[in-house]
């Protein structure tokens, strides 16, 4: 499995940005020839949900519809040494608390909404939006 260690969590009031990064390594090149990375976040009381994802080659683009152009997720590096996945939030609403996590899938092709999925997630990094 990939290790994942995210980032960048921290308090922001509503109107306010984020930015969040995962560092990604230690991928088995079978089973991560080709993978996707997503964020997913989760609510208190509520389910795990995707954020974004994106395709190894920074193509597959994937977001939530209540992300309404609010958030930008890109991927730097090479899986031979360090992946970086930065997602991007503005103008982060109270809804957007939650606690985000990373996330990898090996031999993915397209991002996938289902988190049991995934084969490799990281510890998880909290967001809180205040009104």
């Amino acid at each position: 499995q990939a290790l994942l260690v995210e980032s960048g969590g921290g308090s922001v009031q509503a109107g306010g940005s984020l930015r969040l990064s995962c560092a990604a390594s230690d991928f088995a090149e079978y089973e991560y020839r080709d993978y996707c990375l997503a964020w997913f976040r989760q609510a208190p009381g509520k389910e795990r949900e995707l954020v974004a994802g994106i395709g190894d080659d920074g193509s597959r683009l994937t977001y939530a519809d209540y992300v309404e152009g609010r958030f930008t997720l890109s991927i730097h590096g090479s899986k031979a040494t360090l992946v970086t996945l930065n997602l991007e939030m503005d103008n982060l609403k109270p809804d957007d608390t939650a606690k985000y996590y990373c996330a990898a899938k090996g031999r993915c092709w397209t991002p996938r909404r289902d988190p049991g999925q995934y084969d490799a997630w990281g510890q998880g990094t909290v967001v809180t939006v205040s009104s």
